[in-house]
């Protein structure tokens, strides 16, 4: 006879993986035949009985809990503003398609979902000009303050982007300290003064209530983009470890005591090389002042990133710039990107993933003038914008959509993903990298949502070119499903109802809670990915082109 309705419903509940189904597929691929484009599927991959492993293995372990993600997203500087405000003039249908696709959070909706964006305290390398918000010499009370200092097409662009996306996380970053408070007297180069630690901890504070005087809530707060560089021909600063600290220790205390006692104050900001030094000593050295540290690429491994969390693991990782060169090649950069980046730096407990420049007209500008800085051919953002009202997406953008898709919020006020544990086996199972995730729901009696973020890189680029599709088996809760996976990059996800072990940690610190080894495959099993050799720093330095190896990632308790 056929069973009841209620029968049938304590059935699935006893049995909730054979319902369990993949309708979901993005992808990029690496002739660019699809990018960054939702699959239509006529039906369902199912998870089913498991039967032999593909030639790839990939085992999602969703007891082992690490960081909850923060977001990925760019810096708006003041030539990326003014480009998009050009083209907001030129053409705003352009304008609006362009903001919608970038930061549309809406589930379903044919958008990357990016909602971290870092903002400049005054001037960058790409500003019309050197400036910050109180350039009048010793003004040490503040009183020539002034936030509209920045141009008004900052604020302008940000209103409107903050109109598609309510998820926004506002990141505050100086260059440098006014050139009054430093011994080259100006906002290029130089050291800060010893005298104006104090003070220049206030015009940090008076820059976050600044911004969210306009309506820009903050989320956290650096000290000095790049401490340990100095350029005399755009806004940089040098600065110790123990004079950041100094001032953390102060801004801190400030926020607090100024009602911003949510705010994150994070350090170092500059590249991993140093991750076992400065960032470790300025943890040392300033308490509980900073939330956590925050690294570029630009020189050293991203493993250098386990180095710090080994030594805090209760403080957050950040990852918060990177750019690519005009003229690089599209495919060995997403390549370097997902192993390095989008999952090599989130595998290493990042919280976040950021490109330098959101937005940038043809040449990589407009940029300051004068300054030596994205030197050679010129760096590249997310989108290129173009005079004639016209714009195109780079690679950069399609390779971060792929991740922050898997990781936005499935509803409306719900959380934004946590990592969790992701292994790969089998004969092509160094073929494959892969990141995994859970995101909790608004509704907890909804099913949670599995992601997984999958880099194909088996193209044999180092000897004859032959792009490889690799079948897979997704092992989960006892069940297995099956895909082929194109050479390139591919975000899918499943739904499963919550368990015991399964159940969202409703915090922002990285918690695991069944302690595994989660085997990640070395960079070097596949020659072809190398680091673009064209990957210059918005520092004008070098990338390191030798790509780390990836070592295994072990849970820990926080």
């Amino acid at each position: 006879m056929r069973p009841s309705r209620n029968f049938a419903l304590l059935l699935a509940l006893a049995l909730p993986t054979a319902s369990q189904q993949i309708w979901d597929i993005w992808q990029t691929t690496w002739d660019r035949s699809r990018l960054f484009t939702r699959l239509p599927m006529s039906s369902p991959i199912n998870f089913v009985t498991p039967g032999p492993i593909g030639s790839a293995d990939i085992v999602v372990n969703e007891a082992s809990r690490f960081q909850i993600i923060s977001g990925f997203g760019a810096s708006l500087t003041d030539s990326s503003a003014l480009v998009l405000n050009n083209l907001k003039a030129r053409n705003s249908n352009n304008y609006w398609n362009l903001i919608r696709s970038m930061f549309d959070p809406t589930d379903n909706a044919n958008a990357a979902g990016l909602n971290y964006i870092r903002l400049p305290i005054g001037a960058s390398d790409f500003s019309a000009n050197a400036y910050s918000l109180d350039d009048t010499s010793g003004d040490t009370s503040f009183s020539n303050f002034n936030i509209n200092r920045i141009p008004s097409y900052v604020f302008s662009v940000l209103r409107d982007i903050q109109s598609v996306n309510n998820l926004l996380k506002f990141h505050l970053v100086p260059w440098s300290p006014p050139g009054w408070m430093k011994d080259s007297n100006s906002m290029n180069g130089g050291s800060l003064r010893s005298q104006y630690v104090s003070s220049y901890a206030t015009y940090l504070l008076k820059s976050v209530q600044g911004f969210q005087s306009l309506g820009f809530p903050i989320y956290a707060i650096n000290i000095q983009n790049e401490p340990q560089h100095s350029n005399p021909t755009y806004p940089t600063c040098t600065m110790t470890s123990a004079v950041e600290a100094q001032i953390g220790v102060a801004l801190r205390g400030l926020l607090t005591a100024n009602g911003l006692g949510g705010v994150r104050v994070v350090g170092y900001d500059h590249n991993w090389d140093n991750a076992g030094t400065y960032a470790i000593q300025l943890m040392a050295n300033s308490g509980n002042a900073f939330a956590g540290v925050a690294f570029h690429c630009y020189g050293g491994s991203v493993s250098n990133q386990n180095t710090f969390h080994n030594a805090y693991p209760s403080k957050e990782i950040y990852f918060t710039e990177c750019t690519g060169t005009l003229g690089s090649d599209w495919w060995s950069d997403i390549k370097w990107y997902m192993d390095n980046l989008w999952i090599g730096s989130i595998e290493r407990f990042s919280k976040s993933g950021l490109m330098w420049n959101l937005a940038s007209d043809p040449s990589g500008g407009p940029k300051l003038p004068g300054t030596s800085s994205c030197g050679g051919p010129g760096c590249r953002a997310l989108v290129t914008v173009n005079s004639d009202g016209s714009y195109s997406f780079n690679q950069e953008f399609y390779s971060m959509a792929q991740a922050s898709k898997g990781t936005i919020p499935k509803d409306a006020g719900g959380p934004f993903a946590q990592r969790i544990g992701v292994s790969v086996g089998g004969s092509l199972g160094w073929a494959l990298r892969v990141s995994a995730f859970v995101t909790g729901r608004a509704n907890s009696a909804d099913w949670l949502r599995y992601s997984i973020v999958v880099l194909n890189w088996y193209d044999n680029a180092s000897s004859s070119w032959n792009p490889t599709p690799v079948t897979a088996t997704i092992a989960f809760r006892g069940m297995q499903a099956t895909y082929t996976f194109p050479v390139g990059v591919t975000t899918l996800w499943w739904f499963a109802p919550a368990t015991g072990s399964s159940r969202i940690t409703p915090t922002n610190s990285t918690v695991t809670t069944d302690p595994v080894n989660v085997t990640v495959h070395s960079s070097a099993d596949v020659q072809s990915s190398t680091a673009p050799a064209a990957f210059t720093s918005s520092a004008g330095g070098q990338v390191a082109t030798s790509l780390p190896i990836l070592i295994n990632t072990t849970s820990h308790t926080s």
